[in-house]
Protein backbone atom coordinates (compact mmCIF):
# COMPACT_ATOMS: atom_id res chain seq x y z
CA UNK A 1 0.00 0.00 0.00
CA UNK A 2 0.99 3.29 -0.83
CA UNK A 3 1.37 5.44 2.01
CA UNK A 4 0.56 9.26 2.55
CA UNK A 5 2.15 11.98 2.15
CA UNK A 6 3.08 14.43 -0.26
CA UNK A 7 0.95 14.27 -2.97
CA UNK A 8 3.43 12.48 -6.20
CA UNK A 9 4.10 15.22 -9.56
CA UNK A 10 3.07 13.37 -12.20
CA UNK A 11 4.94 14.67 -15.26
CA UNK A 12 3.80 14.10 -19.10
CA UNK A 13 5.12 15.49 -22.30
CA UNK A 14 6.30 13.85 -25.90
CA UNK A 15 9.68 12.81 -26.20
CA UNK A 16 11.59 16.14 -26.77
CA UNK A 17 9.27 18.39 -24.98
CA UNK A 18 12.42 19.24 -22.58
CA UNK A 19 10.46 17.15 -19.63
CA UNK A 20 13.62 16.35 -18.08
CA UNK A 21 15.66 19.22 -18.66
CA UNK A 22 13.05 21.09 -16.36
CA UNK A 23 13.02 18.28 -14.09
CA UNK A 24 16.61 18.65 -13.77
CA UNK A 25 16.36 22.28 -12.66
CA UNK A 26 13.68 21.49 -9.91
CA UNK A 27 15.78 19.14 -8.50
CA UNK A 28 18.53 21.46 -8.57
CA UNK A 29 16.99 24.03 -6.78
CA UNK A 30 14.72 22.31 -4.32
CA UNK A 31 17.32 19.26 -3.36
CA UNK A 32 15.65 18.31 -0.34
CA UNK A 33 11.80 18.38 -1.94
CA UNK A 34 11.92 15.68 -4.76
CA UNK A 35 12.73 12.07 -4.97
CA UNK A 36 12.17 10.44 -8.81
CA UNK A 37 10.38 7.31 -9.38
CA UNK A 38 12.13 4.36 -11.33
CA UNK A 39 10.44 3.41 -14.20
CA UNK A 40 10.64 -0.19 -15.25
CA UNK A 41 10.78 -0.73 -18.92
CA UNK A 42 11.78 -3.67 -21.48
CA UNK A 43 13.56 -1.08 -24.06
CA UNK A 44 17.44 -1.68 -24.49
CA UNK A 45 19.21 1.25 -21.86
CA UNK A 46 20.34 3.77 -24.18
CA UNK A 47 24.39 4.89 -23.89
CA UNK A 48 24.92 6.24 -20.44
CA UNK A 49 22.10 4.94 -18.60
CA UNK A 50 22.35 2.84 -15.58
CA UNK A 51 19.96 -0.24 -14.60
CA UNK A 52 18.16 1.01 -11.19
CA UNK A 53 18.80 4.69 -11.50
CA UNK A 54 17.42 5.88 -15.21
CA UNK A 55 15.18 3.02 -15.33
CA UNK A 56 14.95 -0.30 -13.63
CA UNK A 57 15.83 -2.59 -17.17
CA UNK A 58 13.83 -5.81 -17.07
CA UNK A 59 12.79 -8.73 -19.85
CA UNK A 60 9.14 -8.74 -21.51
CA UNK A 61 9.24 -11.69 -19.38
CA UNK A 62 9.57 -10.34 -16.10
CA UNK A 63 8.06 -7.59 -16.45
CA UNK A 64 4.50 -9.79 -17.38
CA UNK A 65 4.86 -11.24 -14.16
CA UNK A 66 5.05 -8.92 -11.86
CA UNK A 67 2.12 -7.43 -13.84
CA UNK A 68 0.57 -9.98 -13.17
CA UNK A 69 1.34 -10.05 -9.85
CA UNK A 70 -0.25 -6.87 -8.63
CA UNK A 71 3.13 -4.92 -8.17
CA UNK A 72 2.39 -1.85 -10.37
CA UNK A 73 0.33 1.57 -10.57
CA UNK A 74 0.57 2.04 -13.98
CA UNK A 75 2.29 0.56 -17.30
CA UNK A 76 1.86 1.47 -20.71
CA UNK A 77 3.21 0.46 -23.90
CA UNK A 78 5.26 2.90 -25.97
CA UNK A 79 7.27 2.40 -29.39
CA UNK A 80 6.89 -1.28 -28.68
CA UNK A 81 8.40 -1.48 -25.27
CA UNK A 82 6.46 -1.69 -21.95
CA UNK A 83 7.01 0.98 -19.60
CA UNK A 84 5.68 1.29 -15.68
CA UNK A 85 5.52 2.59 -12.38
CA UNK A 86 6.09 -0.01 -9.49
CA UNK A 87 4.16 -0.01 -5.82
CA UNK A 88 7.55 -0.21 -4.25
CA UNK A 89 9.31 2.50 -6.32
CA UNK A 90 6.27 5.57 -5.49
CA UNK A 91 6.70 4.00 -1.74
CA UNK A 92 10.68 3.99 -1.93
CA UNK A 93 10.43 7.76 -2.66
CA UNK A 94 7.51 9.11 0.15
CA UNK A 95 9.20 6.90 3.19
CA UNK A 96 12.00 9.79 2.49
CA UNK A 97 9.28 12.39 3.20
CA UNK A 98 9.91 13.75 -0.44
CA UNK A 99 7.34 14.30 -3.02
CA UNK A 100 7.34 11.14 -5.12
CA UNK A 101 7.98 12.55 -9.34
CA UNK A 102 6.57 10.23 -11.98
CA UNK A 103 7.50 10.74 -15.31
CA UNK A 104 5.20 8.70 -17.77
CA UNK A 105 3.63 8.30 -20.41
CA UNK A 106 -0.33 9.17 -21.31
CA UNK A 107 -1.52 5.51 -20.77
CA UNK A 108 -0.30 5.52 -17.37
CA UNK A 109 -1.38 9.20 -16.68
CA UNK A 110 -4.82 7.88 -17.35
CA UNK A 111 -4.18 5.68 -14.95
CA UNK A 112 -3.06 7.36 -12.31
CA UNK A 113 -5.57 10.42 -12.63
CA UNK A 114 -8.04 8.64 -11.54
CA UNK A 115 -6.74 6.67 -8.80
CA UNK A 116 -7.69 7.54 -4.96
CA UNK A 117 -4.33 6.25 -4.05
CA UNK A 118 -2.01 8.18 -5.28
CA UNK A 119 -4.65 11.66 -5.76
CA UNK A 120 -1.27 13.17 -7.79
CA UNK A 121 -0.98 16.89 -9.16
CA UNK A 122 -1.10 16.17 -13.19
CA UNK A 123 1.69 18.41 -15.58
CA UNK A 124 1.90 18.15 -18.98
CA UNK A 125 5.00 20.05 -21.22
CA UNK A 126 4.13 20.87 -24.60
CA UNK A 127 6.60 21.22 -26.72
CA UNK A 128 6.41 24.70 -29.38
CA UNK A 129 5.39 22.55 -32.21
CA UNK A 130 5.77 19.27 -34.03
CA UNK A 131 8.31 20.30 -36.07
CA UNK A 132 11.20 22.06 -33.26
CA UNK A 133 10.13 18.32 -31.49
CA UNK A 134 11.25 16.67 -34.96
CA UNK A 135 14.61 19.17 -34.62
CA UNK A 136 15.27 18.12 -31.34
CA UNK A 137 14.75 14.18 -31.37
CA UNK A 138 16.98 14.40 -35.00
CA UNK A 139 19.24 16.16 -33.01
CA UNK A 140 19.38 13.51 -30.13
CA UNK A 141 20.50 11.04 -33.57
CA UNK A 142 19.57 8.20 -31.00
CA UNK A 143 16.48 7.45 -33.62
CA UNK A 144 15.56 5.53 -36.80
CA UNK A 145 13.50 7.10 -39.54
CA UNK A 146 10.99 4.75 -38.36
CA UNK A 147 11.53 5.03 -35.04
CA UNK A 148 11.33 9.03 -35.57
CA UNK A 149 8.25 8.88 -37.11
CA UNK A 150 5.86 6.51 -34.58
CA UNK A 151 7.22 9.26 -31.98
CA UNK A 152 6.28 11.87 -33.41
CA UNK A 153 3.14 10.09 -34.50
CA UNK A 154 2.91 9.50 -30.44
CA UNK A 155 3.56 13.18 -29.94
CA UNK A 156 0.58 14.12 -31.61
CA UNK A 157 -1.75 11.99 -30.16
CA UNK A 158 -0.31 13.06 -26.68
CA UNK A 159 -0.19 16.72 -27.72
CA UNK A 160 -4.07 16.65 -28.57
CA UNK A 161 -4.59 14.75 -24.88
CA UNK A 162 -2.71 16.95 -22.84
CA UNK A 163 -4.01 19.86 -24.42
CA UNK A 164 -7.73 19.30 -23.35
CA UNK A 165 -8.93 20.93 -20.79
CA UNK A 166 -9.35 18.92 -17.47
CA UNK A 167 -6.84 16.47 -18.34
CA UNK A 168 -3.85 18.06 -16.29
CA UNK A 169 -3.57 20.39 -13.67
CA UNK A 170 -1.30 22.70 -15.62
CA UNK A 171 -0.44 22.85 -19.16
CA UNK A 172 3.36 24.15 -19.64
CA UNK A 173 4.45 25.27 -22.72
CA UNK A 174 8.55 24.87 -23.27
CA UNK A 175 9.19 27.10 -26.17
CA UNK A 176 11.07 29.37 -23.91
CA UNK A 177 13.17 27.34 -21.08
CA UNK A 178 12.81 30.03 -18.56
CA UNK A 179 9.43 31.22 -18.74
CA UNK A 180 8.31 27.50 -18.44
CA UNK A 181 10.67 26.60 -15.80
CA UNK A 182 9.38 29.44 -13.91
CA UNK A 183 5.93 28.46 -14.47
CA UNK A 184 6.52 24.87 -13.75
CA UNK A 185 7.60 26.17 -10.37
CA UNK A 186 5.15 28.46 -9.08
CA UNK A 187 2.49 26.38 -9.90
CA UNK A 188 4.32 23.58 -7.82
CA UNK A 189 5.22 25.62 -4.70
CA UNK A 190 2.25 26.97 -4.23
CA UNK A 191 0.50 23.36 -4.48
CA UNK A 192 3.54 22.34 -1.99
CA UNK A 193 2.64 25.35 0.55
CA UNK A 194 -1.30 24.38 0.17
CA UNK A 195 0.10 20.87 1.39
CA UNK A 196 1.69 22.32 4.02
CA UNK A 197 -1.15 24.61 5.48
CA UNK A 198 -2.66 20.79 5.34
CA UNK A 199 -0.32 19.68 7.90
CA UNK A 200 1.80 17.62 5.63
CA UNK A 201 5.39 17.81 6.14
CA UNK A 202 7.11 19.01 2.87
CA UNK A 203 10.62 20.42 2.37
CA UNK A 204 10.37 23.73 0.47
CA UNK A 205 14.41 24.75 1.26
CA UNK A 206 15.95 26.86 -1.93
CA UNK A 207 19.78 26.64 -3.54
CA UNK A 208 20.29 30.07 -5.35
CA UNK A 209 20.43 29.07 -8.67
CA UNK A 210 22.62 31.02 -11.69
CA UNK A 211 19.84 32.41 -14.49
CA UNK A 212 21.20 31.01 -17.45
Amino acid sequence: MVKQGPRPLVICGPSGSGKSTLLKKLFKEFPETFGFSVSHTTRKPRPGEEDGVHYHFVSVEEMQAAIENGEFIETAVFSGNMYGTSKQAVENVQQQGKVCVLDIEIEGVKQVRNSDRLNPLLVFVNPPSIAELERRLRGRQTETEESLQKRLNTARVEIEYGSTPGNFDIVVHNSNLKQAYAALRDFIVRELETQQNQGINVSLTRVAMNED
